[in-house]
């Protein structure tokens, strides 16, 4: 599992020279360079696609957790309003998922094509996440509720200051996949997404792992004497795109277990 991370870490730092004769991929820079990285980050198109993944996955994150979180204890509440018919819609979207025709329709006729909403709306709220955090929510000691209920809370106080702090562990494991979704989103901004500066950074990676003059050369090259090897430039991307999640996971990784087991098993 390491193994490939190595080899693109060590690509990455590598000079033209250790690529070719490592046959393209290096496991091991014995004189490791930063150019690639300099290069990448000198503010051309690479840099601006990393601004638009940052600004997507917290604003798609925040909204995303909000819905998610709104729809989950509404379900989690017998007697709630529309209770079984929306439960059984979000059990529904869960089997039975749009077309990518539809969809595209959908987010053309509400004039969504070319924006950056176009990576949130479509996806803000996973059905599985929300099965997964009412699950959760019904785990709850019932005696909490009715005690808020007595001492006169509302249903929204009762979920902001008693259910959300008993609940850190399933909202951070949501979060976490909300935000890695987003992160990585690359298909639906293919489709939705036209303008180049525009694109988040899963998008600018595609263009130059496949095509043979990527967008953003003339950035890149600009101010350089020299530009990086493709191969390095490439595996420095990649390394941008993989390096935030894995550093994010580690502090997220104790509620993984609780958040997962606890709101998704039963018996």
């Amino acid at each position: 599992m390491l193994l490939p991370f190595l080899s693109v870490v060590m690509t990455s730092l590598a000079g033209q020279e250790e690529i070719n004769e490592a046959g393209g991929f290096v496991l091991w820079a014995a004189e490791p360079t930063l150019n690639a990285y300099r290069a990448v980050l000198s503010g051309g198109v690479v840099t601006q696609a990393m601004i638009v993944s940052i600004g997507v996955t917290a604003v798609g994150t925040a909204v995303s957790l909000l819905s998610t979180i709104g729809l989950a204890y509404g379900l989690s509440r017998p007697g709630s309003l529309g209770h079984g018919l929306m439960l059984r819609v979000t059990l529904f979207t869960l089997f039975f998922t749009p077309g990518i025709i539809p969809m595209y329709l959908l987010v053309q006729h509400l004039g969504l094509i070319d924006q950056w909403a176009a990576l949130i709306l479509p996806v803000m709220v996973n059905a599985f996440n929300v099965i997964v955090m009412r699950s959760f929510f019904l785990d709850m000691p019932g005696e909490l509720i009715e005690a808020a209920k007595i001492d006169g809370a509302s249903e929204f106080a009762t979920l902001v200051r008693i259910v959300l702090p008993l609940s850190r562990a399933v909202v951070a494991v949501v979060g976490l996949f909300y935000a890695v979704a987003y992160w990585n989103a690359f298909f639906t901004a293919l489709l939705y997404i036209q303008s180049p500066e525009k694109w988040p950074l899963s998008l600018v990676l595609r263009t130059f792992v496949v095509d043979q003059t990527p967008i953003g050369a003339d950035e890149l090259s600009a101010g350089s004497t020299a530009l990086p090897p493709q191969t390095a430039i490439q595996t420095a991307i990649i390394a941008l795109s993989v390096i935030p999640v894995l550093v994010i996971y580690p502090f997220l990784q104790k509620h993984f277990r609780a958040g997962l087991l606890v709101g998704g098993v039963k018996g």
